[in-house]
């Protein structure tokens, strides 16, 4: 790489694109014209027009590159623990040091920016080792409840903290070092609600900042300790933004640039339509960060304590989100994500289904006893925390057998269907659960005691096993009582997307002619933190109303029916619930791709 090129990082989207226009024009106005300037403009979804616009802007001394990140992103797709990197731009810049390999330091800039020095010499600074060249950030600086916050759920000096807005990236360094990795671990660590991905990268970059002159990051905030004629980036940060509000501070310099470019009259008309409404909205938005950095700071559970408690997230159930975000993103939902033990064939001679017999029937109501004060015990501990059950009607009216179906997460979700057969008053009718062979034949110690006494039906790997379990399952139908089915065929841990369904508990509800009753968990995260540094989650049971065989299609089409309506009943309460339409990662991929 010429060391005449000086790499330069926008992200954005169509939206915001046109600021980044103003953004750099600025730049290329005031920029040495002794180097090439390559500007990098990460995105998913500009519009061709824009970019046309953009690129109709180059020169001899500027390139413009539009980077679209899907690809990427869908490469690491796998390490993450969320979804919506896809939208939120911001983060786009805790890729740049892996996606250009070729690149040793980097300039990252926003695009509420404008930019009055020669960004060359922002370039030139000689940072070392340090991971990024930064200024402060005045917010944290200048207002205590950000500089308290800042102190007391990060662990960094308010001093310290940085402004991501403007960058200077030692991108051999981020490689070197895997700043990336730390990023996920510490997205699986803790969730940010303030500043997030600007405290992500201040807690990786911590005590590794090249503190640049504070001129180069001039944030439109409080009290500005020199002239402006000193300025050599400002940064229109929050809620001032000259093409929302008339008197913004220093808005004379971006409406000079402004001027210059093609998008100027579309973005006067944006000031000129912007309401009383959403300035109050603006209003608002300040008072609720506020807001949530007091809430943080009071919190017991907060970063900088669950840190110095030695009680943040388990490594090992980190792995166990990756792997699932994986599998999510390959869509293979029908895998395990953790080890089921080995599987032991389960003989006919082995299994009493029905404890018929006198040894079966006292080892099931004793080890009834036991798992109901095991139960008994979680809840009052808040191991187990049921917060709602909806629906319980559509239970409580059932007057006939029934395959009831449940999304599968936790070894705990067993329990809190249990808990809704009690409350529905049907205790004079068994619930039994179909479990997995190995769970019957291999598990130790207590809860294999479970497995093998507590109203279980194993599958087994033995035809003639399978001939008993059939038999027995229509008997258990057919007598009126209910048997609990987890229809996607594998536990992903603490995963809230209902997963495709497989045809076996709709195939044995047409077998016996009973009706499936589809049951659907939600979870949100309760107060309270499990060993591995985990919030416990609280279940809300929602049961749909049961699902009858249609005398009028045949078995495969009743199968297919039933399967199909249990599946939307389980979408339909996913995205009532959490507010989301609801989309696997494979599809978002593929729609992207």
């Amino acid at each position: 790489m010429s060391k005449n090129i000086i790499p330069i990082f926008f992200s954005c989207d169509d939206n915001f694109v046109k600021y980044t226009i103003v953004s750099l024009k600025s730049i290329m106005e005031n920029a040495s014209k002794e180097y090439k300037y390559v500007i990098h403009v990460l995105n998913t979804d500009i519009s061709e027009e824009m970019k046309k616009i953009v690129l109709d802007m180059e020169n001899d001394n500027f390139e413009i590159l539009f980077e679209d990140v899907t690809d990427y992103l869908k490469s690491i797709s796998g390490k993450l623990p969320i979804r919506d990197y896809y939208s939120k731009t911001t983060y786009y810049r805790m890729f740049i040091a892996e996606m250009y390999p070729e690149y040793d330091k980097a300039i990252y800039i926003d695009s509420d920016t404008i930019v009055l020095g020669d960004i060359s010499e922002l370039y030139n600074h000689d940072i070392g080792d340090k991971y990024v060249g930064a200024a402060r950030d005045q917010v944290m600086v200048q207002t205590d409840v950000y500089g308290e916050y800042v102190e007391k759920v990060l662990g960094i000096d308010r001093n310290n903290y940085f402004n991501a807005g403007i960058l200077l990236i030692n991108c051999e360094q981020f490689r070197n070092n895997k700043a990336l990795d730390r990023f996920v671990e510490l997205l699986y660590d803790y969730n940010f609600v303030v500043t997030q991905d600007e405290d992500y990268l201040n807690l990786i970059c911590k005590d590794n900042v090249f503190w640049l002159e504070q001129q180069w990051n001039t944030e439109v905030y409080g009290n500005i300790a020199y002239d402006e004629s000193e300025f050599k980036i400002i940064h229109y940060i929050m809620v001032s933004k000259p093409w929302h509000y008339e008197d913004c501070k220093y808005a004379n310099h971006f409406w000079k640039y402004a001027k210059e470019t093609v998008v100027y009259d579309e973005i006067r008309k944006e000031l000129e339509s912007y309401t009383d409404e959403q300035r109050k909205e603006d209003s608002d938005s300040c008072d609720r960060l506020y807001q949530t950095a007091l809430n943080e700071i009071a919190k017991e559970n907060n970063y900088l304590n669950l840190l110095n408690s030695g009680r943040l997230k388990s490594r090992d159930r980190i792995e166990v989100l990756g792997k699932i975000a994986k599998l999510e993103s390959e869509g293979r939902f029908d895998v395990d994500v953790e080890e089921d033990p080995p599987t032991k064939e389960l003989l006919p001679e082995d299994i009493d289904y029905l404890k018929k017999k006198f040894k079966s029937k006292l080892k099931t109501k004793l080890t009834y006893r036991i798992a109901r004060s095991y139960m008994n015990n979680m809840l009052e501990n808040k191991k187990l925390i049921i917060h709602d059950i909806k629906g319980i009607e559509n239970f409580k009216n059932l007057n006939s057998g029934a395959i009831i179906t449940c999304n599968h997460f936790n070894a705990l979700d067993s329990f809190a269907m249990q808990i809704a057969y009690e409350e529905s008053g049907q205790k004079n009718r068994k619930f039994y659960r179909v479990i997995r062979e190995g769970n019957y034949t291999n598990f130790s110690g207590f809860y294999g005691l479970l497995m093998r006494n507590c109203y279980t039906f194993p599958l087994s790997s033995n035809k003639d096993t399978m001939k008993k379990f059939f038999e027995s399952l229509d008997t258990v139908l057919q007598n009126g009582d209910f048997m609990l089915i987890y229809p996607e065929q594998s536990m992903w841990w603490n995963y809230k997307k209902p997963k495709p369904l497989k045809k076996g508990a709709y195939t044995f509800a047409m077998r016996a002619n009973v009706p499936v009753l589809p049951c659907f968990i939600t979870m949100q995260d309760s107060d309270v933190l499990d060993d591995d540094g985990f919030y416990v989650q609280e279940y809300t049971i929602h049961i749909g109303e049961p699902i009858y065989p249609d005398s009028s299609k045949t078995k495969a089409e009743n199968i297919e029916y039933m399967r199909n309506k249990n599946y939307e009943v389980w979408k339909q309460i996913y995205e009532e619930t959490y507010g989301e339409k609801l989309v696997y990662l494979c599809e978002s991929e593929d729609k992207m791709a």
